[in-house]
């Protein structure tokens, strides 16, 4: 598994107000979706194109296009659907799925409550979104999902990430054997006791959303 902390100042000002606790939720979810565009345009450096020609007004000119299988955009519920604009602005041809895990929060185990994917993956670049690796143990359950349906090539999308979160995905991923990467806004200090992320910006989809009542 490669990490991928994206270094850039843009990237490091919008972190910066998502992080302070008065960014309201519409300034926090608009920052989200900038970030998430950032974050995209380094995650996608292998995305896997084809040749092709095509006429400008002077003469052909040769260049690349996305190739099929389209890529897979799964953005993982709720927070997950907070950074999807973002990275459909990027790549606006790929198609979306949806994966619904829950993390129980005394053990910190993930589970899948929802899916809408494909039945089949085989040959497909997935995008994973998940705002925030904590534990590591969500992701680790949402890239095996997608290796078990036939991805063979998978990037997530994370705004942040806990140095223990890292360590986990990669002990819990160690046994797929396809090119894995994370890709980041920043890799913060620690979790504190209960599993969240230090100095972090709270619980991302509670911060997106609002409280469920």
């Amino acid at each position: 598994m490669r990490l991928h902390v994206v270094d850039h100042p843009l990237v490091s000002h919008k972190l910066t107000t998502l992080r302070d606790e008065r960014t309201l939720s519409p300034e926090f979810r608009r920052l989200t979706d900038e970030l998430v565009t950032l974050l995209a345009y380094e995650a996608t450096r292998e995305v896997r194109v084809e040749p092709v020609t095509v006429q400008t007004p002077v003469s052909p000119a040769h260049g690349v296009a996305l190739s099929r299988p389209r890529p897979l955009v799964v953005p993982i519920l709720r927070a997950g659907l907070g950074m999807l604009d973002g990275m459909m602005r990027l790549v606006p041809t790929a198609e979306v799925g949806f994966l619904g895990m829950v993390r129980n929060e005394e053990t910190l185990e993930a589970s899948t409550y929802a899916e809408r994917l494909p039945a089949d993956l085989s040959g497909r670049q997935c995008y994973v979104l998940d705002p925030m690796l904590a534990t590591g143990g969500t992701l680790a359950a949402a890239l095996e999902f997608l290796v078990d349906r036939g991805a063979d090539h998978i990037t997530a999308i994370c705004l942040l990430v806990a140095p223990e979160g890292v360590a986990n995905l990669e002990a819990g991923i160690a046994h797929l054997d396809i090119p894995i990467t994370v890709v980041t806004a920043a890799l913060d200090e620690r979790l504190n006791e209960k599993g969240y992320i230090v100095p972090g910006l709270g619980d991302a989809g509670d911060r997106l959303y609002g409280l469920a009542q």
